[in-house]
This record gives C-alpha cells, structure tokens and sequence, in this order.
C-alpha cells in the first residue's frame, strides 16, 4: 500500500486504500486498521494531531493487525 509522509511526533505516514487504513509508527511498527470509512481517514489527514486522533478515533474503534512483526 501507498503511504504519504505525515509531520507527527509519533507517525511516519499514513495511507488508505478499500477500508484499511496502514499507519507506519516512527518505531517501525506498521499498522493496517480495518472497515475504516473513508471519511475517517480524510479527517485524519486534515486533523492537526495525526497521532491524537488516530490514539482517539481509530486505536480503539477498529480492528487491526501488526503488518511487520519483528522477530526476537
């Protein structure tokens, strides 16, 4: 998936595509959410604080999957 680069503290970037959003953390993790409107991400994209409204709208609301375990 496509990701753009975002100004957070705490988000590298961010992308969309068919419902799943992939957020990549600044510690490498990669994130893909699921069933995530469209509108959501829009507003994501436009929110002053990436990270806070991912924590808020997003953390908790979809489910997800860690998209690049690291190995022990």
């Amino acid at each position: 998936m496509q990701r753009e680069l975002v100004h957070s503290s705490n988000i590298n970037s961010i992308g969309y595509e068919n419902g799943i959003l992939e957020v990549e953390f600044n510690k490498g993790d990669i994130y893909q959410y699921y069933g995530v409107p469209e509108e959501v991400f829009e507003n994501l994209f436009k929110s002053e604080s990436i990270g806070s409204y991912v924590s808020k709208y997003i953390k908790k609301q979809f489910a997800y999957k860690l998209v690049n375990p690291k190995e022990k």
